[in-house]
């Protein structure tokens, strides 16, 4: 049986200890900020985050955290245990995006790194920097209101988010064996909504995704002379175009499905056509019998704009990547009542399923019912202009530039009162 001192956490709602909470936030504010603007100006690619990966293992050391480094390549996990009580999952991912910043920002990324073989620029354009801000600053709150929950928290910062292989990676090390199957996950999102936004969705929140790498085999030659040549240029072309049928026209128009075609890759000089060209794009589907159906309309565009063209057949590879995020049902709406609690208006229920993918649900379907759900990001003054000009600067986006204090002071209270509001014996 729980000790008196440990039932205490059932008696109230986390949300009446939101004053201490926010008073906790505010006084960590300068050097959370100060942290994000770090991780901001240093981004690293995936399994790359060695030095994010030390920065955040040091702060959670710091918090009184036992931590293990090296998880999956270059995850980490962070344990802290608080007596009786369910064992606790929460997620950051830590990689960036091989793309440049045009935030104009003081402290954008100026960083580069190796990828596909080329240097690129390093951003951090989709937010994992306001993600692992909001993590640290969830994991002081729970450290420093010890008295306020009961049980053992597993902070997971996780390598490769955005190609969909850090969870796995984290996963096949042995994540289960070596620190248990958690009783509830939660993870966040930052999105381009107003802060102060919290939002939240029972059931399927995101899609599913595919990798295609496409190569077309010609035969190459001088430009002026394209006779003597096939032309795999003109093949990868008409594929990424062609390609677009398969949604327009054999998907239902209610059902969600998307073709991407990102890259491009093939020759050198404007006046000799190559022997080859590679293709590389994503497949999103929010469903099984759509995603058979596009994969295979991807498989038979390809061999047709080949056959056109009197080439061999292309080489075609189609890699799973992450699949739906489904929240637990009855976790999402026992969290939303201690959101709207907190939050007031600013915690609202998502409205659509996610187009982009995420593989948190890797965690979820190894067995932790799990919430997975969206702060907003932006100035609302800001949020407001952009919308009207049509101009809203969107996760992946260059310009995609959010308004750090606010944000991470949102994403750190409604982590720790997700996490405190089911932190008690019993549960």
């Amino acid at each position: 049986m729980p000790s008196p001192a440990q039932a205490q956490p059932q008696a109230t709602s986390p949300a009446a200890d939101l004053p201490e909470i926010r008073e906790i936030v505010a006084r960590d504010s300068a050097r959370l900020v100060s942290l994000y603007k770090d991780l901001h100006a240093h981004p690293e690619l995936a399994f790359q985050e060695k030095a994010t990966a030390a920065k955040l293992a040091k702060q959670m050391r710091a918090a009184g955290f036992s931590v293990t480094e090296g998880v999956g390549g270059t995850g980490i996990v962070a344990v802290l245990s608080n007596g009786e009580g369910p064992s606790i999952l929460v997620r950051t991912d830590m990689d960036a995006l091989p793309m440049e910043e045009l935030t104009g920002l003081p402290y954008a990324s100026k960083a580069t790194a190796v990828y596909n073989g080329k240097i690129t620029p390093v951003a951090h354009s989709c937010g994992h920097d306001i993600h692992m801000a909001s993590w640290v600053g969830a994991a002081r709150i729970l450290a420093a209101m010890k008295d306020k929950w009961s049980g053992t928290l597993v902070f997971v910062g996780q390598p490769a988010e955005e190609g969909v292989s850090g969870a796995r990676a984290m996963l096949a090390d042995g994540f289960v064996d070596r620190f248990g199957r958690a009783d509830y996950g939660f993870a966040l999102h930052v999105s381009p909504a107003p802060v102060g936004t919290v939002l939240y969705r029972p059931g399927t929140m995101s899609s599913a995704s595919d990798s295609l790498e496409l190569t077309f085999h010609g035969r190459g030659g001088h430009g002026s002379a394209p006779a003597a040549t096939i032309d795999p240029v003109l093949m990868a072309a008409r594929f990424t175009v062609d390609v677009q049928s398969v949604i327009s026209r054999e998907k239902e128009p209610e059902a969600f499905g998307v073709v991407t075609i990102g890259a491009i890759q093939a020759g050198e000089a404007g006046n000799v056509i190559p022997d080859s060209a590679t293709l590389r794009g994503t497949i999103r589907t929010q469903n099984d019998r759509v995603r058979d159906k596009i994969l295979d309309g991807v498989t038979r565009t390809a061999k047709a704009v080949a056959a056109m063209a009197g080439a061999p057949e292309p080489t075609l590879a189609i890699k799973p990547g992450g699949k739906m995020v489904v929240n637990d049902p009855k976790l999402t709406a026992r969290t939303a009542e201690v959101f709207k609690a907190a939050f007031g208006a600013g915690a609202q229920p998502f409205p659509i399923v996610m187009s982009g993918s995420e593989d948190f649900s890797e965690f979820v379907l190894a067995g932790t019912p799990s919430v997975y759900f969206l702060i907003g990001g932006l100035d609302p003054q800001v949020f407001e202009a952009a919308s009207k000009a049509g101009k809203l600067p969107i996760n992946h986006s260059p310009e995609f530039a959010p308004d750090p204090e606010p944000a991470i002071a949102t994403g750190s209270t409604a982590m720790a009162l997700a996490v405190m509001n089911v932190a008690r014996p019993g549960d």
